[in-house]
C-alpha cells in the first residue's frame, strides 16, 4: 500500500511537476546534426551569457542587466573566489547562480557543489531548478547528453559525468563531503539567514560558526573553491553581512578573491547603495523586467519599512524604541494656552528625481502641536519633499487650520550652517508670501545648539511608553501624519531610516516647555535670548 502524502510532501510534488512542465513545454529542441550540435555548442560555451540564454529560455526570458553581466562573468573568471550577491527581491540572484553553476558544470569547471540553506527543506527548494534542468532540459540533453545518474534524489543527486550535487541545512554534517576523492569545489549559500535568526545573536554566532568551520573547510587545501552567497541585508548583524565583509576585505587585497556586490531594486547610482535615496529617487536597475510603473504599484501596498528591508537592503526593525503610536481624540483648540508650529527645512529645493541622484534628500517637516495636561498632541502637520514655496505656505495653512482660536508661535530650525540660507532665501519668501496671503505671521528662527540627533529623538520615547504623545485620531488618513508615525517606528540611534519628522516633534516639544516655563515665570516678559528680535 502506497503511503499518503503529507501537505507539505504534496506542495513540494506540485511545484516539481509545474516546474518540470515549464521547462517541457518552452524549451525546443532545434533539428541539428551531431556537426552542428558541436560547432553550436563551442560558439555557445565562448559567449556564457548567450548560452545561459539558449539553455534556459522560460526562466532566462527577461535580457540581463548590466550587473548581472558583470556578475556571471566575475564568477565564471575566477576559480578560487568569493561572492556575496546581495541583490534586492526580484533581481533574480539565486536564479542567475544557478545559471552559472549548471555552464560551470556542464563545461567540465565544476565537479563538486554543495548547496547549504536555513533548513533541510529549504536547501531542497533551492537544489530544485539544478536537477530539473539536468533530468529534464531538452537543450542540456541534446548538447551533453544524459544526466540524470543512479544516485538521484531530492537533496542528493550525481550525474553520469560524476558531478554532485549536496543540499544541506544550517547545523547539519557536510563533513568530509568527496566525490571520487574530489573535495567540494563550489560553495553555495542561500537563503541562510532568517528573521527569527537574526533577532538572536547567539544564532547568527553558531550559524556563522557552522558555515565557517564544518562547511568552508570540506575544501581542498590544495584546489580552488568558489564560495557564492545569495542573500538581502536583513539585519545589521547576520551572515549575509559578515560573509560581505570578508568578500569586502578580499576585494582589497593585491590579487582580489572576492566581491559584495548590493543591488537595490531602483538606484540611484548603480555603484553606490543608498537605502532611502534609492527607495525615493532611484529608478529601476531591471527595466527589461521590473517597470517603474510596476515597481510603484507593488510597493504602495506594503509599508516603507517592509520594502527598505526586502528590496533596499536596509535592514529596518519596526517598534525598536517606538514599539507603537498613540492616536487619540485631540481637546478642542481653544482649550489650548497655545500652539507651536515647528518645522524643518530640509535643504533640497526639488522633487525631481535627476536633479535629485547626488543628494541625500531629507523631508521637509512643519507639525502643528500643544501641551495640555502633561500631554504633547500632534494635531496636524505635513511630512514631504516638497520645494520651499510650498514649505513656506504650510504655516499660512496652519494658521487657516486654527482660524485665530488660539495664538500659534511659528518656528524654523536655523542653526549656524542653515542661517545663511535662512537670510538669503527663506526670508524673501516669506515676505513674498505675505504679500499672497496678505497676512503678517511672525516666524521665529530656532538657533537652539541642539545635542545628537538621535539622542533627541530618543528621549521621547519615554514620554510615548507613558502615553503621552498622542497624534490626533481625526488626522490618521492624512498621508503625512502616517508618515509621522512610520517614521517613529521605524527610527533606531543608527538613524538608518529617515526621522525628519520624530525630529521635528522633538524640537516643537522643547519650544512649548521653554514657553511654559516663562508662563510660569511670569509670562511673555522675557523670550531669553534675542528671541523677539529675531521674529520676521
Amino acid at each position: 500500500m502506497l503511503k499518503e502524502l503529507t501537505p507539505k510532501e504534496k506542495k513540494a510534488l506540485e511545484a516539481w511537476d509545474k516546474l518540470v512542465k515549464d521547462i517541457l513545454t518552452e524549451t525546443i529542441v532545434e533539428d541539428l546534426n551531431y556537426h552542428e550540435i558541436r560547432k553550436k555548442r563551442r560558439k555557445l560555451e565562448d559567449n556564457p551569457v548567450e548560452w545561459i540564454y539558449y539553455m534556459f529560455p522560460k526562466a532566462a526570458k527577461y535580457k540581463f542587466a548590466k550587473f548581472h553581466i558583470k556578475a556571471i562573468r566575475r564568477i565564471i573568471a575566477n576559480d578560487d573566489w568569493y561572492e556575496v550577491l546581495s541583490w534586492s527581491r526580484e533581481l533574480a540572484k539565486s536564479s542567475t547562480v544557478c545559471f552559472v553553476v549548471l555552464y560551470l558544470v556542464l563545461t567540465g569547471r565544476l565537479r563538486n557543489i554543495i548547496l547549504a540553506s536555513a533548513t533541510q527543506d529549504s536547501a531542497e527548494r533551492l537544489l530544485r531548478p539544478y536537477r530539473a534542468h539536468l533530468e529534464n532540459n531538452p537543450r542540456i540533453k541534446q548538447f551533453y547528453g544524459e544526466q540524470k545518474g543512479l544516485l538521484w534524489t531530492s537533496t542528493e543527486f550525481v550525474t553520469k559525468n560524476g558531478v554532485s550535487f549536496l543540499g544541506v541545512g544550517a547545523g547539519n554534517a557536510p563533513r568530509g563531503s568527496k566525490n571520487d576523492d574530489v573535495r567540494p569545489d563550489c560553495l553555495l549559500i542561500d537563503d541562510f539567514d532568517t528573521d527569527e535568526a537574526c533577532r538572536n545573536p547567539e544564532t547568527i554566532d553558531k550559524n556563522w560558526k557552522w558555515f565557517e568551520e564544518a562547511l568552508y573547510f570540506t575544501r581542498s587545501m590544495s584546489e580552488p573553491l568558489r564560495t557564492i552567497w545569495c542573500g538581502n541585508i536583513i539585519s545589521n548583524d547576520c551572515c549575509i553581512t559578515r560573509a560581505g565583509t570578508k568578500a569586502k576585505e578580499l576585494s582589497e587585497m593585491d590579487r582580489p578573491l572576492g566581491n559584495w556586490d548590493i543591488i537595490n531594486l531602483r538606484m540611484v547610482d548603480i555603484n553606490n547603495p543608498d537605502p532611502e535615496n534609492d527607495y525615493r529617487y532611484g529608478t529601476s536597475v531591471w527595466l527589461e523586467k521590473n517597470s517603474e510603473e510596476q515597481i510603484d504599484l507593488v510597493l504602495a501596498q506594503v509599508s516603507g519599512s517592509a520594502a527598505q528591508k526586502e528590496c533596499f537592503n536596509n535592514p529596518v526593525f519596526e517598534g525598536l524604541i517606538f514599539e507603537s503610536m498613540r492616536w487619540d481624540v485631540v481637546p478642542p483648540i481653544n482649550k489650548f494656552q497655545f500652539l507651536i508650529a515647528y518645522s524643518d527645512p530640509a535643504p533640497s529645493n526639488t522633487v525631481d528625481k535627476k536633479k535629485l541622484k547626488n543628494q541625500k534628500a531629507s523631508y521637509k517637516a512643519n507639525f502643528l502641536m500643544g501641551v495640555l495636561g502633561g500631554r504633547l498632541y500632534v494635531i496636524t502637520g505635513y511630512l514631504d519633499r516638497v520645494v520651499n514655496e510650498e514649505f513656506i505656505k504650510w504655516f499660512y495653512y496652519h494658521d487657516n487650520y486654527v482660524a485665530g482660536k488660539v495664538h500659534i508661535y511659528n518656528y524654523i530650525e536655523n542653526n549656524k550652517l542653515q542661517d545663511p540660507f535662512f537670510q538669503q532665501v527663506f526670508k524673501p519668501l516669506w515676505a513674498k508670501t505675505k504679500l499672497l496671503y496678505n497676512k503678517i505671521l511672525s516666524l521665529i528662527p530656532d538657533e537652539r545648539k541642539k545635542p545628537d540627533k538621535a539622542v533627541r529623538i530618543d528621549s521621547l520615547a519615554g514620554l510615548n511608553r507613558e502615553g503621552n504623545l498622542i497624534l490626533n485620531i481625526a488626522e490618521r488618513n492624512n498621508p503625512h501624519m502616517k508618515r509621522l508615525e512610520e517614521q517613529f517606528i521605524n527610527f533606531n540611534l543608527q538613524l538608518s531610516y529617515p526621522a525628519d519628522g520624530p525630529d521635528t516633534i522633538e524640537g516643537g516639544l522643547a519650544k512649548a516647555n521653554e514657553k511654559l516655563s516663562q508662563l510660569g515665570a511670569g509670562g511673555f516678559k522675557s523670550f531669553g535670548k534675542g528671541s523677539s528680535s529675531k521674529r520676521i
